[in-house]
């Protein structure tokens, strides 16, 4: 029986997004098209399918069907960025209607939202991250158009349980969409959990080589909604170019590799630094002392992903100095790469932000955990001095 797409298991289909080498040259790496026009037939047709390049580059093919295949969806997109994926979502909405988002969520995301639904006269109603019976509440006070959720939410990593809110959301009416940027499909598949719509940043994990800035949507069923969306990006221009749909193929190849390796180095951090005497908290769903780590062990596989948060002990002055204090850690923003990046999220976030200001998100890459571990050891031995 030869093999089809349908047929390989995750990990593989990552590797051979491209699952026949093209022609005529029987390249084993996706080509990177750059044609930005192309040429009508005599009978005025165009026999290669394709009129122009904004919206319709060749080299997004295999890119998208893998990414609707890792995710079990029927369509993907590619976007120029993740928050250029995640606005179209809120920008295919009509005026008037009523969103549910995540007090907890990526924070330029939530201040972009803020401004639109205010100009777009769009409900906007906030709840607390992981409290499934506030979505509910708000599902049964009003006509929900869409739930916004993030889960695990940055920078705190709450979980959202999205199998138990579609239950309600479903019998509503009500559309799903899951910022699953931290999870990947490497650990999770919230389409599985009925939702309708899966966002990914995917310059995090997706690409995982801090060099692509990109975005994706995956849709379980195509409707209506995921057409205007799909217009919202042709005739908005927020696609990516094909140089970084080429790098984001690539990066996609070791995805699972990454995240696993990731995930386990950022288990082994956790539980060194839970016992630190200079941490004041660690969050991290893959602990037992993390609040909702039953659901967590239900929602994650092969790993509990590579984000966690840690507050020190002394305040925002004492956290700041043991990030700088760092030298494998990277000081800088962003996450899911193969470096281990830290950062001061109040910094970051600025002005209203609620994240507490003793706060240092850590994103564990793929070095040698042993590493890791010497890293904060001697940074935090200085803080004693």
């Amino acid at each position: 029986m030869p093999f089809t797409s349908s047929s390989l298991s995750p990990e593989t289909l990552a590797v051979h997004s491209q699952l026949k080498p093209s022609e005529p040259y029987k390249d084993i790496v996706s080509p990177i098209y750059v044609a930005t026009t192309y040429e009508r037939a005599a009978d005025n047709r165009y026999p290669g399918g394709r009129v122009y390049s904004r919206d319709g580059n060749p080299t997004y093919i295999d890119i998208e069907q893998c990414l609707s295949k890792l995710e079990n969806g029927e369509d993907a997109l590619l976007f120029a960025s993740g928050m250029a994926a995640a606005t179209s979502v809120f920008q295919a909405l009509q005026p008037e209607s009523t969103v549910l988002a995540p007090k907890h969520m990526y924070w330029a995301l939530r201040k972009w939202l803020i401004q639109f639904t205010q100009q777009w006269k769009i409900h906007l109603h906030f709840y607390e991250n992981g409290n499934s019976d506030e979505i509910i509440t708000l599902l049964s006070q009003h006509q929900v158009d869409l739930i916004w959720i993030e889960t695990p939410a940055n920078p705190t990593w709450e979980l959202t349980d999205v199998a138990a809110i579609t239950k309600s959301a479903k019998q509503k009416g009500t559309r799903i969409a899951v910022d699953a940027t931290v999870m990947t499909p490497v650990l999770a598949k919230p389409l599985d959990w009925r939702a309708d719509l899966v966002m990914h940043s995917a310059t995090k994990y997706l690409n995982g080589h801090s060099d692509v800035i990109a975005g994706a949507l995956v849709t379980k069923v195509v409707s209506p909604f995921w057409q205007r969306i799909r217009e919202i990006r042709a005739l908005g221009g927020s696609v990516l170019g094909p140089f970084e749909a080429w790098l984001l193929q690539r990066g996609l190849k070791t995805l699972f590799l990454r995240v696993k390796t990731a995930s386990a180095n950022a288990l082994e951090l956790a539980y060194y630094l839970e016992q630190h005497p200079q941490i004041l908290s660690v969050s991290y769903p893959g602990l037992s002392s993390f609040p909702q780590h039953e659901l967590a062990k239900t929602q994650f596989t092969n790993g509990f992903g590579g984000m966690l948060s840690i507050r020190i002990k002394g305040g925002a002055q004492q956290a700041i100095a043991v990030a700088a204090g760092l030298q494998v850690f990277k000081r800088a923003t962003s996450l899911g790469s193969v470096e281990s990046l830290v950062e001061h999220r109040k910094s970051v976030e600025g002005e209203g932000s609620a994240c507490p200001d003793d706060l240092l998100r850590l994103s564990i890459g793929i070095e040698n955990i042993h590493d890791l571990i010497q890293d904060f050891r001697q940074a935090l031995d200085q803080l004693e001095k």
